[in-house]
């Protein structure tokens, strides 16, 4: 019995010392990618021994409907460096990430969506500006190889995303970037929020960077659909949001609202003196609408922002919106 205990606490404590011994963990996050997974994985694997470090390589099969899965449970089988997860259906990149960040045991982070079909040897350039005292480095795809279209939405959705950001990046929904594992702990990932660690990991204070990487040639993901790029948008306007107003709603809303409510009661008011001098009747002015409208608009917005204001007092102690680098 003593001894099935003590091999048990030995086996725990060998346990232990692998996982402190990774160093390194690539999370791959690939959906139909059985014609590329099997040379992706080799050069990934090529790259992670190049930069001389104990590794792990998860995989994140994201409900795919080829044979993506069948061969990364074959690549897994033969090398133990190799983990693969499979999600019941395609929940996306950001659950995606989740689920494989849960699992890994790295002290580092290796983010790769292969959608974007960069060089994996190229994580290497990426790796040695982390290690350059950086938290976070974003792979910028240079050359670009994908549609022209891509490329113009990419550009549009950087420009307003650094614009209202003042991050000074090139491609911050690249797909590709490495970190210090704290960065990704300390930033929420959920949505469509994964295109946005770059600038969440900014407003934690977290030196980030980028380096170009080239893009492959091969199939990509066409940005076709009107929904896809309202979905960008809203999705650039929450972070601004998130960035600048998580933990004060009302100076947002409030703003808004008090903007609508004085020139829906300037105008209110101009009806007003208009009536009573007797210079003519309002009823029934599309201009007495527009007034009454914007000041019932505006007060909406002013009662919102105090209930948000309400609901971030009442869970204040919950909400970290600082991030502590050394103690001395």
């Amino acid at each position: 019995m003593e001894t099935l205990l003590s091999k048990k606490k030995q086996a725990a404590r060998d346990g232990d010392a692998r996982r402190e011994t990774i160093e390194m963990s690539a999370l791959v996050v690939c959906r139909d990618f059985a014609e590329h997974i099997e040379a992706t994985a080799r050069e990934l694997v090529r790259a992670m021994e190049i930069y001389a470090a104990p590794f792990e390589i998860i995989f994140v099969d994201d409900g795919s409907l080829d044979q993506t899965f069948a061969l990364l449970s074959k690549m897994a089988q033969a090398d133990s460096r190799l983990r693969v997860i499979k999600m019941r259906s395609s929940f996306g990149e950001a659950s995606s990430l989740d689920a494989a960040l849960s699992l890994s045991r790295g002290k580092k982070i290796v983010y790769y969506a292969t959608r974007v079909h960069v060089n994996p040897s190229g994580i290497l350039k990426l790796l040695e500006k982390l290690d350059d005292d950086h938290d976070l480095v974003v792979g910028w795809r240079h050359p670009r190889r994908d549609s022209w279209l891509n490329q113009i939405i990419s550009r549009l959705f950087n420009m307003l995303a650094l614009r209202w950001s003042e991050i000074k990046l090139h491609d911050i929904n690249s797909g590709i970037f490495v970190a210090r594992r704290e960065v990704l702990e300390n930033v929420p990932i959920y949505g469509d929020l994964n295109n946005f660690i770059p600038l969440l990991a900014l407003r934690q204070g977290y030196k980030v960077a980028e380096e170009k990487i080239e893009q492959q040639r091969g199939k990509f993901r066409q940005s076709r659909y009107v929904n896809a790029y309202l979905q960008r948008f809203l999705d650039i306007i929450t972070v601004v949001f998130l960035r600048n107003y998580s933990k004060k709603p009302l100076h947002f809303l409030g703003f808004v609202g008090a903007l609508f409510a004085i020139i829906g009661g300037g105008i209110n008011l101009y009806l007003f003196v208009y009536r009573i001098l007797g210079f003519g009747a309002i009823a029934g002015r599309p201009l007495l609408l527009l007034g009454a409208l914007l000041l019932v608009i505006g007060i909406q917005m002013i009662s919102i922002g105090l209930v948000g204001e309400m609901v971030i007092f009442t869970h204040a102690k919950d909400i970290k919106e600082y991030n502590i680098e050394k103690i001395l």
